[in-house]
C-alpha cells in the first residue's frame, strides 16, 4: 500500500499490527457490516500517520473491499494519509498528535453517563507522548475513574527524528501512567499471547481506575532492514527493498 501510494510511515504501522488484529479480530464488539452499531466498542488511532496497518485491519475485517487499499492517497481515494471520518469504522479524524486521548476520555464518559456499556481504546504513540495534553487527558481521566477507557502505548522508542530516550526520555514509562490513576501492565506488544492476556476482562474490569498498557514493540518489525532503522518512520521502499520485503515477510528471507 504504502509503494503503490509513494507515501507513509512503514516502522510505526508494522509495530501496530499484532496491537491492532488483536482488537480487531479477537477483543473489540464491532459491526463491518453496520459501523456506526451504537454498541460497539469505540477505537481510535491516535497515532494516525500508522494508519496503513489500521486501513489492512479493517479491510481485512469487511469494513470496505481489500481493493481499495492500493488506491490509498491517491486523487479520488476515501484512504488518505491520516485517518478521517469518512473511512468506515474510522471514528474521528486523528494525525495531529496528542488528541486521541482527549476524545477517548470524552466518549468513555459519555457512556458512563448514559449508562452504556461499551469499551473505549486509544492507540498512541510513545513520541506522542511528549504532548502535554495526553497527560492532561490522563489526569482527567484518573480523575473520573474511566475504567471503560484503554489506552495503548506503542512503545517502540522513536520518533520521526531519533530515539525517545535520546530526545527527552520518557522511561518510566509505567509509573507515569500510575501515578495519574491509572492501573499499567507493560507486555510485548508482538506477542499476541501477552496482549489477549492483559485484555482478558475487556469488558468486566472489577478496577475503578482507567487502563493503559506499554506495548514494547520494535519499528519495523518483521523486515529486518527497517526493524530500529530512523529511516523507515517515514520511508518509501524502492521496488527491490519491496521485494526483499514481500519475501521475508513470507519467509524466504534469511535476515
Amino acid at each position: 500500500m504504502i509503494g503503490a501510494a509513494g507515501s507513509g510511515h512503514p516502522g510505526g504501522s508494522l509495530s501496530a499490527v499484532e496491537i491492532l488484529t488483536a482488537l480487531y479480530f479477537r477483543i473489540m464488539r464491532h459491526d463491518p457490516t453496520n459501523p456506526k452499531w451504537d454498541n460497539r466498542d469505540r477505537f481510535i488511532l491516535s497515532k494516525g500517520h500508522s494508519c496503513a496497518a489500521l486501513y489492512s485491519v479493517l479491510a481485512d475485517r469487511g469494513f470496505f473491499p481489500r481493493e481499495e487499499l492500493v488506491t490509498a492517497c491517491k486523487n479520488g481515494s476515501m484512504l488518505g494519509g491520516h485517518p478521517d471520518r469518512k473511512i468506515p469504522g474510522v471514528e474521528t479524524d486523528s494525525g495531529s498528535l496528542g488528541h486521541g486521548l482527549g476524545i477517548g476520555s470524552g466518549m468513555a464518559l459519555a457512556a458512563k453517563m448514559d449508562g452504556r456499556d461499551f469499551m473505549t481504546v486509544v492507540l498512541l504513540g510513545d513520541g506522542e507522548c511528549y504532548e502535554g495534553s495526553v497527560w492532561e487527558a490522563a489526569q482527567f481521566s484518573g480523575h473520573h475513574g474511566l475504567n471503560n477507557l484503554i489506552a495503548i502505548v506503542d512503545r517502540n522508542r522513536q520518533c520521526v527524528t531519533d530515539f525517545t530516550e535520546d530526545i527527552n526520555k520518557l522511561d518510566p514509562m509505567a509509573d507515569k501512567w500510575r501515578a495519574f490513576g491509572w492501573d499499567v501492565v507493560t507486555v510485548n506488544g508482538h506477542s499476541y499471547g501477552e496482549l489477549m492476556n492483559a485484555l482478558r476482562d475487556f469488558r468486566r474490569r472489577q478496577s475503578e481506575k482507567p487502563l493503559a498498557i506499554v506495548a514494547e514493540t520494535v519499528k519495523g518489525k518483521g523486515i529486518f532492514f527497517m526493524e530500529g532503522n530512523l529511516k523507515w518512520h517515514h520511508g518509501m521502499p524502492s521496488p527491490e527493498e519491496l521485494g526483499i520485503a514481500r519475501r521475508e515477510l513470507a519467509g524466504d528471507v534469511d535476515s
